[in-house]
C-alpha cells in the first residue's frame, strides 16, 4: 500500500514536523505556548507609545518618515517573493536538470521526477503565503499613516479626551496588525530555507528546520535586541545630593559637561 502513496513515510514525517515547527513557533511568539515575552510582542508595546507619542507632537514629519520607510521595507520583501515565485515556476520546468545536479550529491538518493515537483509546489506555496502576507501588511501601514493623520493633537494642559484616546488606540491597533503580518510573511521566508533541506533528503529537512528553530527562538526569546527593549535604559544625567544654605538635604542633576566652556550668568 505504501508504493502507491506519493510520498514514502520518511517525507510525511519530517513534512509533518516541519509544518509543526512552523506554526508552534508562531504560538510561541504570540506567547500561546510560552509564558515568556517575545521580541515581537515587546515592540507591539513599543508601537502602542510611538503612537501616544506621536498624538503628542505638533509636527508629525518624523512618524510619516518612519511609517514610508516600513512601507517601503514591505515592499522589498513582497517584490522579493515574487522574483522567488518566479524562480520556483522555472525550476519546475527544469525538473530533468535538477535531478540531475541532485543525483551527483554524496549520500543523495534520486527522488522520483513527480516528488521532486510536489517538492517544489510545496515551496511555491510558502513563498505565495509569504507574498500575501507582505501585500496585506502593506496595505495595512497604508491605513495606519491614514488613521495617524487623523489622530487629534494633545497639547500642553489640555486633558486625554475619550475622542483622541479612542484615535491614538485605532492607530496602535492598526499598526501592530500590519507588523504582525509582516512578521507572518518574515516566517514564511525563513522556514522556507529551511525547507530547502527536503529537496536533499528528510532528515535533513528536520535538521535545517531544528537549526531554524534555535536560530529564530534565540533572537525571539535571549537576543541582545531584546534586552535592549526590555531593560530600561539609563539616565544620560546623573543626580547628585547636595544640602542647601538651610541645611536641608536637596537633590539635583549634574552637569553631563561639567568642563565644556559656557558663559556664566551675571
Amino acid at each position: 500500500m505504501t508504493e502507491n502513496l506519493p510520498l514514502s513515510i520518511a517525507d510525511a514525517l519530517a513534512l509533518f514536523f516541519f509544518i509543526i515547527s512552523w506554526v508552534g513557533y508562531g504560538y510561541a511568539v504570540d506567547k500561546k505556548l510560552v509564558g515568556r515575552l517575545s521580541l515581537t510582542q515587546a515592540m507591539d508595546a513599543q508601537r502602542e507609545a510611538w503612537m501616544h507619542t506621536m498624538a503628542r507632537r505638533e509636527l508629525r514629519m518624523i512618524d510619516t518618515g518612519i511609517m514610508a520607510g516600513l512601507q517601503q521595507g514591505t515592499a522589498f520583501f513582497a517584490s522579493s517573493t515574487l522574483i522567488a515565485l518566479g524562480g520556483c515556476f522555472a525550476l519546475l520546468g527544469a525538473t530533468d536538470r535538477v535531478l540531475a545536479v541532485l543525483s551527483d550529491l554524496p549520500y543523495f538518493t534520486q527522488p522520483a521526477r513527480g516528488v521532486l515537483e510536489m517538492k517544489t509546489i510545496g515551496l511555491i506555496v510558502l513563498f505565495a503565503y509569504a507574498f500575501f502576507k507582505f501585500g496585506w501588511s502593506y496595505r495595512l501601514f497604508n491605513y495606519c499613516s491614514i488613521l495617524v493623520g487623523a489622530v487629534p493633537l494633545i497639547r500642553d494642559g489640555v486633558g486625554h479626551s475619550a475622542e483622541i484616546e479612542t484615535a491614538v488606540r485605532r492607530a496602535a491597533q492598526m499598526n501592530i496588525l500590519a507588523g504582525r503580518h509582516f512578521n507572518a510573511g518574515l516566517r514564511g521566508v525563513f522556514f522556507s530555507i529551511g525547507y530547502l533541506g527536503w529537496f536533499v533528503s528528510p532528515v535533513v529537512l528536520v535538521g535545517s528546520t531544528i537549526l531554524l528553530l534555535l536560530v529564530l527562538a534565540r533572537r525571539q526569546f535571549f537576543s541582545a535586541a531584546r534586552r535592549a527593549v526590555m531593560e530600561p535604559q539609563p539616565s544620560s544625567r546623573r543626580r547628585e545630593d547636595v544640602v542647601d544654605i538651610a541645611g536641608e538635604p536637596v537633590t539635583r542633576e549634574a552637569d553631563p559637561f561639567p568642563n565644556s566652556n559656557r558663559r556664566e550668568l551675571q
